[in-house]
């Protein structure tokens, strides 16, 4: 199904909903359908929604399956304000105040909503301060990607750049490494990956673009042994930033 980019204030799916709200997310509305209004995890959804000012609104579940753009609402369709996004100064100054090396997660060009969602997840879970998404040739903050996110979207920022490769000179001559990947890079975990970075990862199709890839200062790659010689965008992404903290204890 091919998503609506009006419907970006539409958060689907329990879990998603459930976050924003634990995130502070303004909802104006919650609407549930009849089928799933006994479900234990809806009713805690309920309950914080109601504890968070929000008009609770049971309805039939076709009014879900024709509002969702995922088509996969899970019985819980949150109407609220979109994630906004920071400027990518912001994301360094939060990163340099926590005493650790700046992380930033840079994309370029995922198209795949659920590729951007996944990766918003794992960046989140492993403690990146950041992701940066170029305004075009890129996926938005949709439904679909928040859904994917399973509320990291309301935990991590997020940052649109106009220029991805201006970005990331800006991001040089703050000290930090702009490190891309690749499969001719050098092999990860001969790699010395402690110091400040922005790890850069490309797209499903063409993996890093020319000028974006002349912009890193080093290209790494995941050994790999069976016989497909690619890996998903996001699975790539969590294998990167895994020996990143792995490294960095």
């Amino acid at each position: 199904m091919q998503e609506r980019e009006q419907d970006t204030h539409l958060i689907e799916g329990r879990h998603a909903v459930q976050e924003a709200l634990r995130a502070g997310r303004n909802i104006e509305k919650l609407l549930v359908a009849k089928e799933s209004e006994q479900s234990q995890s809806v009713r805690r959804v309920m309950a914080l929604a109601r504890d968070n000012g929000a008009v609770v609104q049971v309805v039939d579940n076709r009014k879900l399956d024709n509002m969702s753009a995922t088509g996969h609402h899970q019985g819980v369709i949150a109407m609220g304000t979109p994630i906004q996004y920071v400027e990518p100064a912001e994301i360094l100054k939060a990163a340099q105040e926590t005493g650790r090396p700046p992380l930033i997660v840079a994309l370029n060009e995922v198209t795949d909503p659920h590729n951007l969602g996944a990766i918003l997840r794992t960046a989140e879970v492993m403690g990146a301060h950041g992701v940066v998404l170029p305004k075009h040739r890129s996926a938005s903050l949709s439904p679909g990607t928040l859904r994917a996110s399973a509320g990291a979207a309301d935990h991590i920022p997020i940052a649109r750049v106009t220029n991805l490769g201006a970005f990331l000179e800006e991001m040089k001559g703050e000290g930090l490494w702009i490190t891309g990947a690749e499969m001719d890079g050098e092999p990860l975990n001969q790699c010395d990956l402690t110091g400040p970075m922005v790890l850069v990862v490309g797209g499903e199709a063409k993996g890093l673009g020319h000028v974006v890839k002349k912009s890193c200062d080093r290209v790494v790659s995941i050994p790999m042994a069976g016989k497909t010689g690619s890996l998903n965008a996001s699975v790539a992404c969590a294998i990167l930033l895994y020996e990143i903290v792995r490294q960095r204890g």
